[in-house]
């Protein structure tokens, strides 16, 4: 039984307005995916739109799709996330994903799949149940403007807490290259878990492959860190 109060999520909101607010940050969240690809051609023309979350690919709606995009002062899209509620069909993560992860390559690459390859990690082969993938988590503006600001802190969160009032869902899991996970974008966003060497993508043409750990939180790791003092974490990461 999950258990999440309402006044758990008014203090977490309360704090991450706040700092929103002195961002001058404005976040929107829809489910219609062909109005997020809209919105991507706006903000990010030179990014394709994930498989994961391509409305030409599956059929998302409010009851397994979510996006998230920010704006700035100027009303420009400086900031995009997703969410999408995954359809296990009774396996575990590392079965479903053995053959799936061709579902999740990296966007706007020529990718050789029959080279690539997944290795489910010990966190992958216990996960079952209510799993929701979290992608497209982006955020731009000019050099520096909101480096150290613990901005990644607060959206990484806001989007666990979209995925518990809309599914409270037994696990949240993504996919973060390597370079990222080794500079602490992992532990920023909030993931307390990380399974490294788990993707291979090798690009047609290149003998070197690109490598992807996968990051992942319990319904109960989510719960502790909504709890947390979000002022606290976001004056450690600045």
């Amino acid at each position: 039984m999950t258990i999440h109060t309402a006044n758990d999520d008014a203090h977490f909101m309360a704090a991450s307005l706040d700092i929103l607010h002195r961002n001058s940050v404005r976040l929107t969240i829809g489910t219609d995916f062909e109005e997020y690809r809209t919105l991507l051609a706006e903000g990010r023309p030179d990014h394709l739109i994930g498989a994961p979350f391509d409305p030409e690919r599956h059929v998302l709606d409010e009851t397994n799709g979510v996006w998230v995009v920010g704006r700035d002062a100027e009303d420009r899209i400086m900031h995009t996330q997703a969410l999408r509620l995954l359809d296990l069909n009774h396996k575990s993560l590392g079965e479903y994903l053995r053959r799936g992860f061709r579902e999740f390559p990296p966007s706007g690459m020529d990718i050789d799949f029959k080279r690539s390859r997944y290795r489910p990690g010990p966190g992958a082969r216990r996960i079952s149940g209510r799993v929701v993938y979290h992608g497209e988590v982006w955020m731009g503006g000019e050099p520096g403007r909101y480096r150290g600001t613990g901005l990644s802190c607060v959206l990484g969160r806001y989007a666990f807490l979209v995925a518990m009032q809309r599914w409270s869902p037994d696990h949240v899991i993504g996919f973060m290259p390597k370079p990222v996970a080794f500079k602490g974008f992992a532990e920023r966003q909030g993931y307390m878990h990380a399974e490294p060497g788990s993707l291979r993508w090798f690009i047609r043409g290149q003998e070197n492959p690109l490598e992807g750990f996968m990051v992942y939180m319990s319904n109960e790791d989510i719960r502790f860190i909504l709890d947390m003092p979000l002022r606290e974490l976001v004056a450690l990461a600045a």
